[in-house]
């Protein structure tokens, strides 16, 4: 019976959580270990289905860098990274296309379907949803820079019950045109701005942002960031993550997180508690 009442507890707890965020839009960014490990993968889909059945409208962006990676070592194509970007060649522009679009997003929505959620996959190109520039063709070739992003698109998805699931490829205004390659996270937080989202959350392998004793900091700003930048505490990939999220919140989001993917219900730990368990980044 005590153990019962806990599990009321919790549930009640959670009320004034699913209260506030009911009819919101929350932007997910999906990587890491919960993307590649078959039991955080299932606990990631039911996550996303109950966020989805109490009124949350759940948008997932993913990457697929190390697949892709995988495959182009495989073909024996060789690739390189430039300042933590890939260098994208037309070659491997359709193994990134191919990788994205035809097998990871298919995967993730096969998974949130079988769930009982009623997803859709889509990339940028889809009604020209994303339109890109070069980042620096020369340097990275078809990497690019997001120009615009249309909401109506998404929008009209959510508004037919899809959890939409967006391949970060943007689309060009040129006739036959590959198409570019755009980071996943900085596609995320793109589009969070542009659907006007409460929350995007970006799944990572690390607890969140630490400090330099390798304690989790549970909240930051702009001030905050640029302060740990500069003193080296926050270097290498958490870099790109946390731009990221300054520009989300810079851009109209009420807060973006940083959490660990590698536990099993970290999304719903981090909405649905007080405490939470990443870095949330306030404006």
């Amino acid at each position: 019976m005590k153990k019962k009442i806990q599990t009321v507890q919790t549930l009640l707890d959670a009320l004034p959580f699913i209260k506030e965020f009911r009819n919101q839009i929350f932007v997910i960014k999906y990587g890491g270990s919960a993307q590649t490990e078959q039991k955080l993968k299932e606990k990631f889909a039911e996550d996303i289905l109950l966020m989805y059945l109490v009124g949350i409208k759940p948008v997932i962006v993913h990457g697929g860098g190390k697949k892709i990676t995988s495959i182009l070592d495989r073909l024996q194509i060789p690739t390189k990274f430039i300042d933590g970007q890939r260098v994208t060649t037309p070659e491997i522009m359709e193994i990134v296309e191919m990788v994205l679009s035809g097998d990871i997003n298919k995967e993730i929505v096969s998974l949130l379907n079988n769930h009982g959620a009623k997803a859709i996959g889509i990339s940028g190109k889809d009604a020209h949803f994303i339109t890109a520039r070069p980042k620096d063709f020369e340097k990275f070739g078809y990497t690019g820079v997001i120009e615009h992003i249309d909401p109506a698109v998404v929008y009209n998805l959510l508004n037919e019950k899809f959890v939409p699931v967006i391949a970060p490829i943007a689309a060009s205004n040129k006739l036959s045109h590959p198409g570019y390659n755009i980071n996943a996270d900085l596609a995320a937080s793109k589009i969070a701005v542009a659907l006007k989202a409460k929350k995007v959350i970006f799944l990572t392998d690390t607890p969140g942002v630490l400090d330099k004793d390798k304690n989790l900091i549970s909240t930051l700003d702009k001030v905050s960031i640029e302060k740990l930048k500069n003193d080296g505490t926050i270097a290498g990939g958490m870099i790109p993550k946390v731009d990221a999220c300054l520009e989300a919140v810079e851009g109209g989001v009420e807060k973006a997180h940083i959490i660990d993917g590698r536990i099993e219900h970290s999304i719903l730990l981090e909405i649905f508690t007080t405490a939470g368990i990443g870095t949330q980044i306030l404006k």
